[in-house]
């Protein structure tokens, strides 16, 4: 079985533009990148599935290659949770933008207080002799 050189090159720039605008500290963006990345990922599972325009269960009397009808289940079920996924989080959006006018995910002062008292205290087990760096 040979791939589609261009649906590759097109999945992967689908998950790496999503990847790029998921690590962004806005809501909306987060989002395109995940629909991004879910479209990108089940691009790959379609092309991984078998022969393009063959069927997925072929009768035991017709002999031709036959694709894998468990990938085309699984991009059915990825739409299913990414419309759910979606939905939620333009919940979230929405709601951020009521009551700061404002998309954007700030800094968790508490996780930021743990992180810094850890540090100190990993910086106390320094053994006698080295110099903590």
């Amino acid at each position: 079985m040979t791939a589609n050189l261009t649906l590759v090159v097109v999945a992967s720039v689908l998950v790496g533009t999503g990847a790029y605008l998921f690590l962004s500290r806005s809501l909306i963006r987060a989002l395109m990148g995940f629909l991004l990345m879910g479209n990108g990922v089940n691009l790959l599972f379609v092309i991984g599935s078998g022969p393009a325009g063959s069927p997925p269960i072929v009768g035991a009397g017709d002999g031709g290659p036959m694709a894998d009808p468990v990938p085309q289940a699984l991009v059915l079920t990825a739409i299913v949770i990414t419309l759910a996924m979606t939905a939620f989080v333009l919940a979230l959006a929405h709601r951020s933008w009521q009551l700061a006018r404002d998309d954007l995910v700030t800094d968790d002062t508490e996780s930021a207080r743990i992180h810094a008292r850890a540090e100190i205290e990993d910086g106390g087990d320094v053994a006698e002799g080295e110099e903590s760096p």
